[in-house]
Formats: structure tokens, sequence, C-alpha cells
């Protein structure tokens, strides 16, 4: 039976979070809340576990879920070569409300969907997703409602919609921006803005100036 955890007590949140940890570890899907929306995650490197993730979302292989990350450094294990746009971003940005699409390392073993070598990858704002994160390395995670219904903010609209497919819930309260992040392209010769959110276009191009929008 799932279990909905409050962190928003400072007494209740680290005994919440080894629980999260051990749900991911032990191979089951979790929601998070982050400062965009909540997420649903799982163990990035478990390709059973990302499986699970996709059958509760009711989503196919053709979406691929990005990768929260708990620190800037570990962006240099997880791509074939660290840019100056991008590195340029992640210092303007990390942690925060934009996810880059980047060509993963090949040594890497995970399967987030039909990627074709690219990884979205993002370090949230939040203190709860960055304190599981601490504890479980990379984790697949993607917005924590089913394909086509509206996301959730908060983690009672997340248990209305994933309901028992999801072992653990983090409650962290109501998340703070309320929209998903701006995702940047960085694998083609000019950087491109695949989807307008959290982080404005206008605030980006300060940062990177050959920046586009996408089709």
């Amino acid at each position: 039976m799932s279990e909905i955890l409050d962190c928003t007590d400072p007494a209740n949140r680290s005994g919440a979070i080894a629980a999260a940890a051990r749900a991911v570890q032990g191979g089951s899907v979790i929601v998070l809340p982050t400062d965009t929306l909540y997420g649903i995650g799982a163990d990035a490197f478990s390709p059973a576990a990302v499986s699970g993730l996709l059958a509760a979302k009711g989503r196919g292989r053709d979406m691929p879920v990005p990768v929260l990350v708990g620190s800037w450094t570990t962006i240099d294990g997880l791509v074939g070569h660290v840019t100056n746009d991008m590195r340029n971003l992640i210092e303007a940005f990390w942690p925060g409300g934009l996810t880059l699409i980047v060509e993963q390392a090949p040594s890497l073993a995970w399967d987030l969907g039909d990627a074709r070598g690219t990884v979205g990858i993002r370090m949230p704002l939040h203190p709860v997703a960055l304190e599981l994160l601490a504890e479980t390395g990379p984790l697949a995670v993607s917005s924590a409602n089913r394909t086509s219904l509206p996301p959730a903010r908060t983690v009672h609209q997340a248990h209305e919609q994933l309901g028992e497919s999801v072992s653990v819930y983090l409650d962290g309260g109501a998340t703070t921006l309320g929209k998903p992040s701006t995702i940047v392209d960085l694998t083609s010769a000019v950087p491109a803005v695949v989807r307008e959110g959290a982080v404005a276009f206008e605030t980006l191009r300060e940062v990177v100036t050959n920046l586009t929008r996408a089709g």
C-alpha cells in the first residue's frame, strides 16, 4: 500500500527521505516535490524501475524520461563532453527550472526510453529533492501525472492520478513555480529552446547569446 510521508515538518523529513530512498533502491516508483512541479521518480539505472514509471504515467518509450541530479559536478559523469554553453547555463541556472538535453556518455548503462543517445538533465531547487538525490544518486523523473492530465502541484493531486502505482509519496507542500522547466537542446551546433517554462527565453539569451527557439 502506498505511503504519503510528510516532509514539511523537519522532525519527520529525514525519516521520510530515508524511506523513499529505500523504495528507490528496491526498484519501486516514488513521488517527490521539486521547485517546478511534483515528479514521479525511479532509479535511473534500473530499466525495470523506469518501465514502472512509464507504466504509472501511461506513457510510451517514445517520450524518454529526464534525469534529476543533486549537484553540478554529477553532469561530468553523465555526458560525453561538457561544452562552454552547457557549463555557462549550469552555473547561471542550476539549481533551478532549466533542463538541458545533452549527448549522454556512451558508457552509461541505463534505458530511459527511445532517447537516441541523448538525455535531459536538471538540478532542482528544492531541499527535499536535493536531500533525496544525495541518498539515491541520479533519478529518472517525469511530471507526477497521468499522460494528458494536468501536472500535480501538490502531493494529493499526484496521488489522485497515480494511486497505488507509486510506493512512497513525499509531501513537501505546494510547489512554488507551478510550471514545468524550460528545456534547452544542446545537441546541435546552435542551442535551441524546445519548451519554454520556468526560465524565460530572454533570460537564457543573456548567457547564451546565439540561443534560438526550436522549430
